[in-house]
């Protein structure tokens, strides 16, 4: 009886999570946001590239090639972690955008 009751345990919980999934389809160009480093000045290049390394994971190499050629640098995250991407990002020099 146990194994029973928890397969109607799973059961019962995919059903709510694949119905909220439909409905998440219409919104998501709202929940995710891209990153975009507009402006990297110069005299603050190193404190935003250990910015970029600290938010991305990425290495040194990656980081410097994303501060070196500003652009998008995240890409359909969600606006919290964008937003404090952002926030870390401008308190070291960058001038960044969410799009």
């Amino acid at each position: 009886g146990v194994d029973a009751s928890a397969s109607a345990g799973a059961v019962m919980m995919a059903a709510p999570a694949g119905g909220d999934g439909g409905e998440e389809d219409k919104p998501a160009e709202k929940t995710e946001f891209d990153v975009v480093l507009k402006e990297v000045p110069k005299d603050k290049k190193i404190a935003i590239l250990k910015v970029v390394r600290g938010i991305l994971g990425v290495g040194l190499k990656e980081a410097k090639g994303m501060v070196d050629n500003p652009g998008t640098i995240m890409e359909a995250k969600p606006k919290d972690l964008c937003e404090d991407a952002k926030k870390q990002l401008e308190e070291a020099g960058a001038v960044v955008e969410l799009k």
